[in-house]
């Protein structure tokens, strides 16, 4: 099956990233959202970033233009009808995306392919909700999209090896290192990066260190380009919840138990970066 027309379900920071990055290689682009004013924002991070491109040589002004000419975006799944391929990129809740997934699998034809950007939640569970669990699978993109070169590839139990292997070529096209993971809570990525985060929070938590020197430890001990709180404050701390809870009802086991920090921070608004106030000020 040749892959020509993508959907992307969602414009906000993940959904622009993937749009963009299938765009720019030469496929044409469908990305969806719920309003106008979610879409231009989608559309205005895209101009934003392939101007970046541009600046640095790394893209000629035709070549951003033809990307931003083959993204085409609605506020309708129905137009997706002629998708080859629909990657989901909406927030981390099962309910939201299964909806989403029913509606997509009536209107697709039956060869299409299914994907979820997901970063943590269970594969063969969202494909099952689908008549295609064979045409399903995971393909989560790293923030920011534009400028991560690994995809995870998430086969659910069902997942054909013909869709694996399309999705792998696909992620190739993009420029992008594909590395194949098993279906289980927070796949490679997450699985190790939530615990280590999350024990940072502790470690505020019960007073250990302040912040900014936990930072410290990580960013000049371990090496790390920045340290779990600023980490976590980039990602989004309702987004760091989530994917703990989805590791603690996968897996049962306290060790991927939410620090009452986190949970506090989220039930008061402050999400990160996005929100301008997480562990810090933005």
């Amino acid at each position: 099956m040749d892959i020509r027309t993508v959907g992307v379900v969602g414009a906000g920071t993940m959904g622009n990233g993937i749009a963009q990055v299938f765009a720019a290689s030469g496929y044409d682009v469908k990305m969806r959202d719920v309003g106008a004013a979610q879409l231009e924002r989608g559309m205005a991070s895209i101009r934003k970033s392939l101007g970046k491109f541009v600046e640095k040589g790394k893209l000629t002004e035709d070549e951003s233009k033809a990307a931003i000419a083959r993204i085409e975006t609605t506020t309708e799944l129905k137009d997706f009808a002629d998708c080859d391929l629909v990657v989901e990129a909406i927030f981390e809740n099962f309910e939201a995306k299964s909806a989403a997934f029913k509606e997509l699998d009536g209107l697709l034809r039956p060869e299409a392919i299914l994907a979820s950007n997901t970063s943590s939640i269970d594969i063969t569970r969202l494909a099952g909700v689908t008549s295609r669990p064979d045409r399903f699978i995971g393909m989560h993109f790293f923030n920011p999209v534009p400028l991560m070169s690994l995809v995870e590839i998430i086969r659910g139990l069902i997942t054909s090896d013909e869709t694996y292997s399309i999705i792998k070529a696909t992620a190739e096209k993009l420029g992008k290192t594909p590395v194949e993971v098993k279906d289980y809570p927070g796949f490679i990525s997450n699985r190790v990066l939530m615990p280590m985060i999350n024990e940072a929070i502790f470690s505020l938590y019960e007073g250990v260190a302040s912040k900014e020197d936990i930072d410290t430890v990580m960013k000049l001990g371990m090496n790390h380009p920045m340290g779990p709180l600023t980490l976590a404050d980039f990602i989004g701390l309702d987004v760091c919840l989530d994917i703990l809870n989805v590791l603690h009802d996968g897996f049962k086991d306290p060790k991927y138990r939410p620090c009452p920090l986190l949970v506090k921070m989220v039930q008061a608004g402050r999400m990160g970066r996005k929100t301008g106030e997480g562990f810090y000020k933005y």
